[in-house]
C-alpha cells in the first residue's frame, strides 16, 4: 500500500573552514571566526539536504545541477539552490516529508542554534519541527585538526508523493 508513496535519499557534504568567511548552517548565519569555504556560501547542511532530496527524487547530484564551474552559482546562498531543488521535486509531485541531519565539527558549538536552524528549515521545506531531526557531533580531533578545520553534514530525507491516489 505504501509502495510509490515515499522516496528515500542520502546526502553528504564537507567543506574546510576559513577565516574571513561567514558560517551558514541551514540558512542561518552562525557567529564564528571562520566560515565554510566553497563556491557558494558553503552551507554544508543545505548542500547535504539538497543532495539527499535530489537523490530521492531521481535527479542528478548537486554538483551536476549547480556546478562550481558555473559563475551564476558563485557565492550564491544555498537557500536559493534549495528553492530550485524544491521546484524540481515539485515537477515530479514530490515534497519533503521528513529530514534527519547530522553535523560533524569541532567548533563552534551548534546546540544553541538548533531551534533557529530547525525553524528556518521548517519554513524553507514546509515542515513542522518534529519532522526535522538535527544533531551535531564533534570530530574529537580524529577527523579534523586545528591546522585543517572543517565541517561536514550527513542528511537522510523522506520525500512524499503529493497525489498518492494516482499510484494506487
Amino acid at each position: 500500500m505504501l509502495e510509490g508513496r515515499f522516496f528515500f535519499g542520502f546526502g553528504f557534504d564537507i567543506h574546510p573552514l576559513k577565516e574571513g568567511r561567514k558560517l551558514y548552517l541551514g540558512g542561518v548565519e552562525i557567529p564564528y571566526s571562520q566560515g565554510a569555504y566553497g563556491h557558494s556560501d558553503g552551507d554544508v547542511l543545505l548542500h547535504a539536504l539538497i543532495d539527499a532530496g535530489l537523490s530521492a527524487g531521481g535527479f542528478p547530484d548537486i554538483g551536476t545541477l549547480f556546478p562550481d564551474s558555473d559563475p551564476q552559482f558563485k557565492d550564491i546562498r544555498s537557500s536559493l539552490l534549495l528553492q530550485k531543488t524544491l521546484k524540481l521535486l515539485l515537477s515530479k509531485n514530490l515534497k519533503f516529508y521528513q529530514v534527519d541531519l547530522t553535523l560533524v565539527l569541532d567548533a563552534p558549538p551548534i546546540a544553541p542554534f538548533y531551534s533557529q536552524i530547525k525553524e528556518n528549515l521548517g519554513s524553507l521545506l514546509g515542515l513542522s519541527p518534529e519532522k526535522i531531526g538535527l544533531k551535531a557531533r564533534r570530530g574529537e580531533g580524529i577527523l579534523f585538526s586545528q591546522d585543517k578545520p572543517a565541517i561536514m553534514c550527513f542528511a537522510l530525507v523522506v520525500l512524499e508523493k503529493l497525489d498518492f491516489s494516482d499510484t494506487l
